[in-house]
């Protein structure tokens, strides 16, 4: 979901915010049952009736990405319809878009061609305009960006196929029409992709590596924030691999691998187990783990997160299949420059 109009409630922004775990995936669109008096007809020829602003042409595409589902099965666009089918028309984008003003705004480019483009986001960027950020944002950059080199696409809008916070730090792909959109889409929706995240948890992460499970909802006080509800009665199934990458006696750097994509799952699930994010405001992280017997520990801490002044995450791969080539692309980005600071400053501390 994104934040399109100022009417959301409060929940819905917080589904806005997609977080580390990206809220990536399909949005249904349409459902419908068909009626039982309905002739045979090809489902590109009937769904047009139903999408007055779509052409044939990307009904045909969201079919050929296989996310026009009739009876729960994926279908072409020549299937041709009966009465009493159900049918599911995913995509992916909300079925509400808010209007893009082109801006020019520098963005790290690390692939593009005439199908997709590769961003390493800086941190700080909110992916999309939304409740207090209307500008500004990756998706105004892109824009501008794609106006600039005259990019030709059949979308009436930038192609996310997913989000990260706006503190979060590193990669994501951007498709350029309408097939490539629904293609990367399902990936992410079939949980496809290959993703690992770098993170600072605060604390010493005792297993070197481990699996957090708990499904992930809104937590019942703080509708700002996630919570892990292990016996399952409230949210969604979620799970998180890690391994611990290098340790800082009260800081721990894992990598993270997510089985699934909720909101906030790393920030969540950390939390939850007692590893909050490093400097992570919303989830408490930004109150200092107490150090025993270290010198002038308070002042240390205060400092690194000058240093640092967001929550310590980053996505640092992400590999998929690519719409039209079918061939393999991962990327991989290097640690940001806040973060990389924060370790080398740990490492002199503890070396004195």
């Amino acid at each position: 979901m994104t934040a399109e109009n100022e009417d959301y409630t409060e929940d819905e922004l917080l589904e806005v915010e997609s977080g580390d775990g990206e809220n990536s995936g399909l949005f249904e669109h349409l459902s419908i049952t068909v009626d039982k008096k309905q002739d045979p007809l090809r489902i590109d020829k009937y769904l047009q009736v139903f999408r007055q602003n779509s052409s044939r042409n990307k009904i045909s595409q969201t079919c050929r990405a296989g996310n026009v589902i009739v009876n729960g099965v994926p279908v072409k666009q020549n299937y041709r319809v009966k009465p009493g089918d159900e049918i599911s028309v995913l995509l992916a984008h909300p079925p509400r878009e808010n209007f893009i003003i082109p801006q020019d705004i520098p963005i790290k480019i690390i692939y593009e061609d005439d199908d997709l483009v590769v961003v390493d986001k800086e941190p700080g960027m909110v992916v999309h305009p939304g409740h207090g950020n209307w500008d500004r944002t990756l998706v105004n950059a892109l824009a501008y960006h794609f106006e600039k080199i005259g990019t030709k696409s059949d979308l009436d809008r930038v192609g996310l196929v997913h989000r990260i916070d706006k503190d979060t730090s590193g990669l994501l792909v951007i498709a350029k029409n309408e097939y490539a959109l629904s293609y990367l889409a399902k990936q992410f929706f079939d949980r496809k992709t290959k993703r690992l995240y770098w993170a600072f948890v605060w604390g010493n992460v005792e297993q070197d590596e481990g699996t957090i499970t708990g499904h992930i909802g809104r937590h019942v006080k703080n509708r700002m924030q996630m919570a892990v509800y292990e016996d399952g009665s409230h949210g969604k199934h979620a799970v998180t691999h890690y391994k611990v990458i290098e340790r800082f006696r009260y800081m721990t750097w894992v990598e993270c691998k997510l089985e699934t994509g909720r909101t906030h799952q790393i920030r969540a699930h950390f939390k939850h187990i007692g590893h909050t994010l490093f400097n992570d405001e919303r989830y408490e992280g930004h109150i200092p783990l107490r150090g025993q017997n270290l010198p002038k520990y308070k002042q240390f801490i205060h400092n690194v997160f000058e240093i640092l002044p967001r929550h310590a995450l980053h996505a640092h791969t992400l590999g998929f299949i690519h719409p039209v080539t079918k061939k393999e692309m991962y990327f991989e980005s290097p640690m940001p420059p806040d973060m990389d600071a924060a370790i080398k400053k740990w490492r002199n501390y503890l070396e004195k």
